[in-house]
């Protein structure tokens, strides 16, 4: 699902998803995120984000989750 606060272009973090308008990386987000950094200390280190942008950045992760073909042992 297209989420407008996330923009691929190859030319920007060599094709890697991003905060639209940053070279801030979706991956970067999910990382804090995933090593227990909380949201507002993620806005504190990075005023340019906002919370919306880490909640997109969660949800596009999330749909391109969904789509990925399941193959059990």
């Amino acid at each position: 699902m297209p989420n407008e606060r996330i923009e691929i272009n190859a030319g920007v973090m060599d094709g890697k998803p991003v905060i639209r308008g940053t070279r801030i990386p979706v991956e970067f987000v999910l990382r804090k995120l995933g090593a227990g950094m909380s949201p507002e200390a993620i806005l504190a280190d990075h005023p340019r984000l906002a919370r919306d942008d880490i909640l997109a950045a969660q949800a596009f992760a999330s749909d391109y989750l969904a789509d990925e073909e399941i193959v059990y042992g």
